[in-house]
């Protein structure tokens, strides 16, 4: 193992994984249009993803909080966007891109501005109580998470909800034998977009360094007179937003959502922090687009392997690195 890290180290490391993934994908499906199609699948499915797990990671790795409840803000964003969208369907159905790009707008923003309120409360109600106590931790979360679905259950219903979606963003581009399609792009643009501006927030501005002061040397930052509490609520809330986002693509990517939702995706979600490694948004983004790239390459060539395709990645690496691909903290 410690070879084959020296090997990669050399070429660019683990930030080539995907290129190599995807390399391997191109020569067992052999056909260069379903190649390009999945790919594209791929990426979009893992910046969807990369926006629900960043702020776990950002908590888990800078707070050491254990907060199994996050997947409760992918739900009720996918629910809120949802509700959103369908009581301005006449703007979606128009013919005004404008009015459309509205809708789609007010649908996003209400997510996030649920996820900063709920993130808020959720910190300082159910989080702060327990903080430095992992067990404690995990129990509460778990029952919010649990609490949270019957929420949804009794506020929307526990009958499937269909997702309406903006009609610009309908359809496929058809280059050739390759067919894109637009939320595809869409998911990746705004996913990409939520990287760089997490990138800039953590290493280029006063706060991102207090932050990372602060995980370093916790008491030297409150000693200069910070307040470093107000720092984690501010990392808390954002992740809470990332979250609501995320849930809020994905409901317009799979156009059907259950109160289950956040149950599903908290699997994948703590796959891709871990296999990132804790705390890391870079290793977040790495572990998001092998998640996605695997799991479309691997749906495509064998199918009944789908759902393990996750678990035996995560293995895989774990057994390799056992810190993650990129993790910030150990």
């Amino acid at each position: 193992m410690d070879k084959l890290s020296e090997t990669l180290g050399r070429y660019g490391g683990v930030n080539l994984l995907p290129l190599a993934l995807a390399a391997i994908a191109f020569v067992l499906i052999g056909a260069p249009s379903s190649w390009v199609t999945l790919t594209v699948a791929g990426l979009s499915m893992g910046m969807m993803v990369f926006l629900m797990a960043s702020g776990l990671s950002l908590v888990f790795g800078l707070m050491d909080v254990l907060n199994f409840g996050h997947s409760a803000f992918v739900s009720f964003g996918a629910f809120i966007a949802a509700s959103i969208l369908a009581a301005l369907g006449g703007w979606l159905g128009g013919d005004s891109v404008w009015l459309a790009s509205a809708a789609l707008g007010l649908a996003l923003l209400g997510a996030l501005a649920f996820g900063l309120a709920a993130g808020l409360f959720f910190e300082t109600v159910i989080i702060r109580p327990v903080y430095r106590d992992h067990l404690r931790q995990i129990l509460i979360t778990m029952g919010a998470l649990i609490v949270s679905e019957e929420i949804i259950l009794a506020v929307w219903g526990g009958t499937p909800l269909i997702v309406p979606r903006p009609t610009f963003l309908e359809g496929a581009w058809i280059i050739g034998d390759v067919s894109i399609e637009i939320y595809r792009v869409f998911a990746f643009g705004l996913g990409l977009a939520a990287f760089v501006g997490l990138m800039v927030l953590l290493n280029r501005t006063r706060v991102g360094l207090l932050i990372r002061a602060g995980v370093e040397n916790r008491e030297m930052v409150e000693a200069l007179g910070f307040k470093i509490n107000r720092l984690f609520i501010g990392v808390f809330m954002l992740g809470s937003a990332l979250a609501a986002l995320g849930g809020a693509m994905w409901a317009g990517y799979v156009t059907v959502i259950t109160p289950a939702l956040g149950g599903e995706m908290m699997i994948v979600v703590f796959i891709v922090v871990i296999i990132g490694g804790l705390g890391s948004i870079e290793g977040t983004l790495l572990g998001a687009i092998i998640v996605g790239l695997t799991a479309n390459y691997i749906g495509y060539l064998a199918p009944k392997l789908a759902l393990a395709s996750n678990m035996i990645l995560m293995m895989a690496i774990l057994m390799w690195r056992p810190s993650g691909l990129r993790p910030a903290v150990k």
